[in-house]
């Protein structure tokens, strides 16, 4: 009779169930495994064998067939090792266990018979709590990965020993931690570090109060980068359901320590100009995340865009439009999330002192000069930036000056009561944030008053503005009533938002 175990495995960012299925009948001695496994799948037989052995049991000699099922979906990696393991185990009569199926078993063998940590525990747990199962065998080093929530029941252990052991005479306890609702967030950078600059701070405010992208530009050494690394710190807190989704893709690509449960921080990317098409957008053989993934629910930073391959910057226009990507190979396809609030930072020339104000350093380059270097980005790139702030050089009182600006506490506290506007203005929509907005949303919730509209009429006719940046204005202008406490769009709400569209090609 064959032994039927349950165990998982992720396709994307998604868990799904997986029927191990082991049967030992007389026969020739052969070790087979079917149900569409890779590589991994089918190396498992060595780990097994020699584990079960330095383990301390018998391997059984005959016909042992395993099926992982459903059969027509691929499985990757070893996360079958340990269900694989106890299936042989248990159809040879060297352990006995009858209410196995309550459990799902998880984990990669060594070949001493130890459990090593495997990737994407998090989707495999939410699936199963969906389909009513809530006790799980884990790797010790994935324990806080799996405590989401007090309704589940995990069971931790080191060897394949203390599993069969734990079986046999249930004398474990599950793992019990106490969950803290107060945020336990640690800001690693702080507005309070940076003097001056209070225009480009009020940038990134309306930025993170809507999620709308945003790029900077300016003369080296102007505070660029350092204005940037601090966006995080005043972002809203992550929701529940975000720090799962976060949490899940870390998960899936192994970036999720050991130490690391539900991820509270949003995420900050700032990949290197180097960075491979692959590695930006996600794909290759494997279908592997790529860092606009990895920003889900964050930031992604691209310091010094222009130094970009242009190929690779245009990768970017669908999911900037989106919020997801769609990759497609011949080992399958995936749909993996990705909004996120988009930031970049340029120096407005090759020399960089374009626009610097200083008698000093002066930009040595002509006008054709410039216009050959911003022409690296493309005109429907910057057609999704809702915001362009000019980041001058500070003077020496500024410099010698103190912090006037609110720190980054207080404007965080007034961007998650924004943040609460939205969520109240967006229930049972699946919109979050006022840069997601798209038709009727946008004819209701922008409602222009005679002298609005006319004024914003005379801006697109004048500028010649295609259709996505006129309505961008009108979400940023929603995003700066909403700052500013009011009901409704004002006037000065509408200028404010025009003036974030100036970028550094109008004024070349």
């Amino acid at each position: 009779m064959a032994i039927k175990i349950f165990s998982a495995a992720c396709t994307g960012i998604d868990g799904f169930l997986v029927d191990v299925e082991v049967d030992i009948s007389k026969g020739l001695p052969n070790f087979t495994i079917v149900g569409l496994g890779d590589t991994a799948v089918k190396e498992s037989k060595e780990r097994v064998r020699t584990a079960i052995i330095n383990s301390g049991f018998e391997f059984p000699v005959g016909r042992i067939t395993v099926n992982l099922a459903p059969a027509s979906i691929k499985k990757e990696g070893a996360v079958f090792d340990l269900p694989i393991a106890l299936g042989i185990l248990l159809a040879s009569s060297q352990i006995n266990y009858s209410d196995i199926d309550r459990f799902v078993f998880m984990g990669e063998l060594s070949l001493s018979g130890g459990l090593r940590p495997i990737k994407g525990i998090l989707p495999i747990i939410l699936e199963a709590m969906e389909k009513g199962i809530k006790d799980f065998i884990v790797p010790s080093e994935n324990i806080k990965e799996c405590m989401i929530t007090n309704d589940i029941r995990a069971f931790p252990f080191d060897d394949l020993n203390q599993i069969t052991h734990f079986l046999n005479y249930r004398d474990v306890l599950p793992y019990s931690q106490d969950f803290n609702d107060e945020d336990i967030e640690e800001l690693d950078y702080s507005f309070d570090d940076v003097i001056g600059q209070e225009s480009v701070k009020r940038i990134l405010e309306v930025s993170a109060g809507g999620f709308h992208n945003i790029l900077l530009y300016g003369p080296p050494g102007s505070g660029k980068t350092m204005l940037a690394k601090r966006m995080p710190s005043i972002l809203p807190y992550l929701s529940y359901e975000e720090s799962l989704e976060v949490t899940k893709i870390y998960s899936v690509s192994g970036n999720l320590s050991k130490e690391e449960g539900l991820i509270r921080k949003r995420p900050f990317r700032s990949p290197h100009h180097s960075i491979s098409k692959t590695a930006l957008v996600g794909g290759g053989r494997e279908l592997k995340i790529g860092e606009i993934t990895l920003a889900h629910n964050g930031v992604l930073f691209l310091d010094e865009i222009l130094e970009f391959d242009k190929s690779i910057l245009e990768l970017l226009r669908q999911p900037l439009e989106d919020g997801k990507i769609n990759i497609t190979r011949l080992t399958g396809s995936v749909t993996y999330p990705a909004n996120f609030i988009f930031m970049a930072s340029l120096n407005p020339c090759p020399c960089g002192y374009y626009l610097s104000q200083s008698s000093v350093k002066q930009c040595i380059c002509n006008y054709n000069e410039r216009k050959r270097y911003l022409e690296r980005l493309s005109g429907p790139l910057l057609d999704r930036v809702d915001l362009f702030s000019f980041v001058p050089p500070l003077k020496y009182d500024d410099i010698k000056g103190k912090n006037t600006y609110k720190s980054s506490k207080e404007i965080k506290e007034r961007i998650q009561k924004v943040r609460e506007v939205q969520v109240e203005r967006f229930k049972g929509s699946g919109i979050k944030y006022n840069s997601e907005m798209k038709g009727e949303y946008i004819e209701r919730f922008c409602r222009l008053n005679e002298e609005c509209s006319y004024m914003l009429k005379a801006v697109y006719e004048k500028y010649g503005l295609s259709t996505r940046a006129y309505y961008k204005i009108l979400k940023v202008s929603r995003t700066i009533a909403d700052l500013n406490g009011n009901k409704d769009i004002k006037k000065e709400d509408i200028i404010e938002a025009i003036q974030y569209r100036r970028f550094v090609k109008d004024i070349i």
